[in-house]
C-alpha cells in the first residue's frame, strides 16, 4: 500500500496592515505638552511681547506711557549704560571661569571617587539651596568684612597686594570692592556648574579610562584626550547655567558692592523701580538679552558639542 504526497503550493504571503491610533490616542502626546505650552505663553511670551512694546514706547508716569515707536530709546541706553553692561558681563565671565575651576575637580571627585559619600557630597553641594538667596548673600558680609579671619589671612599672604594692584580690592578691604561682588556671585551660583558636570561627568564609562591605561596613556593624558572630551556637555551646560543669570544679577552687587560695582540688572531695577523710566529699563533688558544670546550661540559653535545635559 503506497501514499503519495502532494505538496500545496505556497500561497500569497499577506503582509502586515499597519493601523493608525485612534484620533483620541495621537492627540494624547499634544494634550499633555498643552500645559506646558500654556504656561510658556503667559509667563514667558506675553510678558516678553509686552515688554517689546514698553520699549518703543514714551511718555512719563503721570502722563502715560504710549507706543510710538521709539527705537532711539536703545541706543541712547547702550551709550549711557554701556560701563554697567561690560562689568555685568566681566564679572559674570570671571565667576564662571571660577565655577568652572573649582566645581569641575570636585564633580570629578564625586563621579568617581566618592563612593559610598556620594550621595552625602551631592546633598552637600545643593544644601545652600535650603537657605534663601539673600540670606546666603547677606553671609558674606560678614566673611568679608574688614576685621573677617578670610581678610586677615589674604592679608597675611599678601594677596590682597595683588588684588589691589589689578583694581579689584581697595587696600586692605574687600567688602565693596569688584572681588567681594564675584565672590558672592561665584558662591551663590557653583552649584548650577557642579550638578552638569557631575551628571556629564558620571555617564563616562568607566571601562574607556581602563582602555587608556591598557594603551599605557598617562593619568593626565587619559583626562586630556578622554575624560575631558566626554564631560563637555557637562562643561557647556555648567558655564550657561552660571553666565546667563549671573550676568543679569543685582543682588549680588547690591548688597556686597558699591556705587562703583554696580551691574546692569541694578540699572534695570532701579530705572523700573526708583526712576520709573519703563522704556529704558525694558530697552536694557533686550540688549542685555540679546548680547546673552549672541554670546552663547558663538560659544556653542565654538564649544563642539550641542549634546547638552
Amino acid at each position: 500500500m503506497s501514499t503519495t504526497l502532494t505538496e500545496e503550493a505556497p500561497g500569497p504571503v499577506e503582509e502586515p496592515v499597519l493601523r493608525k491610533p485612534p484620533t483620541r490616542k495621537r492627540l494624547v502626546p499634544y494634550w499633555l505638552l498643552l500645559p506646558g505650552i500654556l504656561w510658556l505663553l503667559v509667563f514667558f511670551a506675553l510678558p516678553l511681547v509686552y515688554q517689546a512694546s514698553t520699549s518703543v514706547q514714551t511718555g512719563s508716569l503721570e502722563e502715560g506711557f504710549q507706543v510710538t515707536w521709539h527705537f532711539q530709546t536703545y541706543l541712547d541706553a547702550f551709550t549711557e549704560y554701556w560701563p554697567q553692561l561690560l562689568r555685568s558681563l566681566l564679572y559674570a565671565g570671571t565667576a564662571t571661569v571660577l565655577c568652572l575651576l573649582l566645581g569641575y575637580p570636585l564633580a570629578y571627585l564625586i563621579a568617581f571617587k566618592a563612593g559610598r559619600w556620594r550621595n552625602l557630597l551631592l546633598v552637600l553641594v545643593i544644601a545652600p539651596f535650603f537657605t534663601s538667596f539673600l540670606i546666603r548673600t547677606l553671609a558674606w558680609k560678614t566673611i568679608l568684612a574688614d576685621d573677617s579671619l578670610v581678610v586677615d589671612v589674604l592679608g597675611a599672604l599678601h594677596l590682597l597686594d595683588v588684588t589691589s594692584w589689578l583694581g579689584w580690592t581697595e587696600g586692605e578691604r574687600v567688602l565693596a570692592t569688584p572681588m567681594a561682588v564675584v565672590c558672592g556671585l561665584t558662591y551663590n551660583f557653583l552649584p548650577f556648574m557642579i550638578l552638569p558636570l557631575y551628571t556629564s561627568l558620571e555617564r563616562i564609562d568607566g571601562r574607556l579610562h581602563e582602555a587608556a591605561q591598557d594603551l599605557y596613556a598617562s593619568p593626565a593624558t587619559t583626562f586630556r584626550k578622554v575624560t575631558f572630551p566626554l564631560s563637555m556637555p557637562g562643561v557647556v551646560s555648567g558655564t550657561l547655567l552660571t553666565f546667563i543669570p549671573a550676568s543679569g544679577d543685582y543682588v549680588n552687587a547690591e548688597l556686597l558692592g558699591s556705587t562703583d560695582t554696580k551691574m546692569i540688572g541694578n540699572v534695570i531695577q532701579s530705572q523700573f523701580l526708583r526712576v520709573l523710566d519703563y522704556p529704558t529699563a525694558a530697552a536694557l533688558s533686550f540688549i542685555l538679552m540679546a548680547i546673552v544670546l549672541l554670546m552663547v550661540t558663538v560659544y556653542i559653535r565654538k564649544a563642539g558639542t550641542e549634546d547638552l545635559v
